[in-house]
């Protein structure tokens, strides 16, 4: 794979996350990574909560998203050919762009976000 073609999976992988902006921090925005974090606050660590984030890496494009680590009920009725993509509990991983998979992770992160926001944590803590 050349970087180009790891560029476009990264700008297709990035407007999945980008409607999200408005409601948290950008922690990362550059042509290789951006990432997500919510504005709540960890009670144990008092660390922002991370989000979402895609990075480009040596041999795949990863797409990191936090609501399905913490709650992995999200990833019910998932299709396998999605599944197959990830690595680690919260991570998928893609070399080229697959519309359809694209949609399934939009529709996921879709989800994430509604259980981050039912949770409260995408809210700063109130003192």
């Amino acid at each position: 794979m050349g970087d180009d073609d790891f560029a476009t999976v990264f700008t297709r992988l990035r407007a999945i996350l980008e409607p999200y902006e408005a409601g948290m921090e950008v922690i990362a925005d550059s042509d290789i990574e951006y990432g997500l974090q919510t504005h709540w606050r960890r009670p144990k660590d008092g660390y922002p909560g991370y989000f979402g984030g895609v990075k480009v890496g040596k041999r795949y494009v990863s797409f990191h998203l936090m609501p399905v680590y913490a709650f992995p009920d999200l990833l019910d009725g998932v299709p396998a050919q999605l599944l197959k993509r990830m690595q680690g509990k919260s991570c998928f991983n893609f070399t080229t762009v697959d519309d359809t998979l694209f949609t399934e992770l939009r529709q996921l992160t879709r989800r994430g976000y509604g259980a981050f926001e039912e949770h409260g944590l995408l809210e700063s803590a109130r003192g």
